[in-house]
């Protein structure tokens, strides 16, 4: 057993049950993203938040303090999926832009992904519908030592 296996056994379980990410968020008690993140086994659950996931679920107590250990982050092969290799690209092509006006705005620091926030929402537009997504972190400058 591992923690792979635990995501495929959830993801089996919310096509089956035809389950979306907002309902188990509101389970859960977190955003819609943090706990699909979470889901897909990119964040650490509450023995709380586990109990509520096995129930919703149908895992075992061992799969479920799976949920409960540290995952390892952002450690999943570079995608081929189309959606998620546009982020690749975003950043590839905006990257340098990004880091240079938050240096510019902020100085010498990084954009945190620990203290982090993420909102998704659909934007209506007569030629299309758009994607809206934020992403705010908090600005961790360098230290001189």
């Amino acid at each position: 057993m591992d923690r792979n296996l635990v995501t495929q056994k959830i993801i089996s379980a919310k096509v089956k049950n035809k389950m979306t990410w907002c309902k188990i968020a509101e389970s859960i008690g977190q955003s819609k993203e943090w706990t699909t993140a979470a889901m897909l086994g990119q964040m650490t659950l509450t023995a709380r938040q586990a109990a509520v996931a096995q129930e919703l679920f149908d895992l075992t107590d061992e799969e479920t303090l799976w949920l409960q250990i540290v995952p390892y982050k952002g450690s999943l092969p570079t995608p081929t999926d189309p959606l998620i290799y546009r982020w690749y690209e975003i950043v590839s092509v905006y990257g340098s832009t990004i880091k240079e006006l938050i240096h510019e705005e902020f100085g010498d620091g990084i954009m945190s992904a620990i203290d982090f926030k993420m909102d998704i929402q659909r934007q209506a537009d007569p030629n299309g519908d758009r994607v809206n997504v934020m992403l705010s972190g908090k600005f961790l400058p360098y230290k001189t030592y």
